[in-house]
């Protein structure tokens, strides 16, 4: 009989899911391994709900969003109780190694596996990008040129009506897309969670603007940072009120961000993950988080991956101040 190993997707989905696990599966087969899809991440785990994929039951998949998988967050599996029954639940369905494509909740949970003897290898799969460890996580490409793409439309329209608009762009408590997306796309301002805002910056570099003629004025704020979109949207309105120029307009741009076609950097990450997934479990090397580091897929320990400091972005900051003259 064929080793059985599982791959599950936990948490939010990110473009380049499905690529990383149609490499699962694929470098699975390689090992003459049997591979088990389970649907709903950890709370389909907990069920159950499964089903063998072999190489043609992913072919095609590589250039979709989302995951075949489909995914979930389980308050039952944070609980003890929980992943005591999803370690019993592994062995019911014969899985001697699982991979798990998440972000840092997701990692978490694997980590409670592997404490309870669970041979698992996690990829980090989260446009947040706020696992430190890695460079860079799977979907995280997708999501910023999604946003760069937005801002370049929002702009036209701020030209023509010399308007402020405040675009708020996912990351929980990580500003990385914020700030990239800033500096990409020629934002005026960007506010992250990570550097906090001087009290009367927003209305200084609005009045910098305007001296120097600018058609428009674009702040990109991170989801999580203060103040947030709709009250800087306010302090703008509320000293512009009676002017015409630089009225100031929302855009939340949400989860547009999430789907979408991934890119060709987002597939090539997400294939190398997920096969160097595989070569972990293969070599007994569990326990482990697959990371980009100066450009190398490599690996770490799963508790040193959740231990690493995010960084602080100084000077990726004072690069986004500069270039917004």
């Amino acid at each position: 009989m064929k080793r059985r190993i599982g791959v599950l997707c936990s948490g939010g989905d990110a473009p380049g899911m499905n690529a990383c696990v149609r490499a699962v599966v694929r470098a699975g087969a390689s090992e003459g391994w049997e591979v088990l899809g389970i649907r709903r991440g950890y709370a389909g785990l907990l069920d159950g709900d499964a089903e063998v994929l072999n190489n043609r039951a992913v072919g095609g998949i590589l250039r979709h969003g989302g995951t075949i998988l489909m995914t979930a967050r389980s308050k039952e599996f944070e609980t003890p109780e929980g992943q005591a029954k999803a370690v019993s639940r592994l062995k019911e369905l014969g899985v001697e190694g699982l991979v798990v494509l998440g972000g840092d909740g997701s990692a978490r949970g694997a980590l409670a596996l592997k404490q309870r003897g669970v041979p698992v290898v996690v990829v980090p799969v989260t446009i947040d990008n706020d696992l430190a460890a890695t460079e860079m996580c799977i979907g995280v490409d997708t999501a910023l040129n999604t946003i760069i793409e937005a801002v370049d439309k929002i702009k036209d329209t701020a030209a023509a009506l010399r308007r402020a608009f405040v675009v708020e762009v996912m990351g929980r408590r990580c500003g990385y897309l914020a700030l990239m997306a800033a500096i990409a796309s020629g934002a005026e301002m960007v506010i992250l969670p990570e550097i906090p805002l001087e009290p009367g910056r927003v209305l200084s570099e609005l009045e910098e603007a305007r001296k120097r003629d600018k058609p428009h004025f674009i702040v990109i704020v991170a989801e999580g940072a203060k103040p947030t979109a709709e009250e800087v949207c306010r302090e703008i309105n509320n000293q512009a009120a009676g002017e015409d120029e630089f009225q100031a307009r929302v855009t939340v741009l949400g989860h547009v961000q999430r789907g979408g076609t991934p890119s060709a950097f987002d597939r090539l990450l997400a294939s190398q993950m997920g096969a160097e997934a595989v070569k972990l479990l293969a070599s007994g090397q569990h326990g482990r988080m697959v990371v980009l580091r100066r450009g190398q897929v490599t690996h770490c320990p799963l508790e040193d991956a959740l231990r690493a400091e995010p960084p602080r972005w100084a000077e990726l900051y004072s690069l986004a101040e500069v270039l917004a003259q």
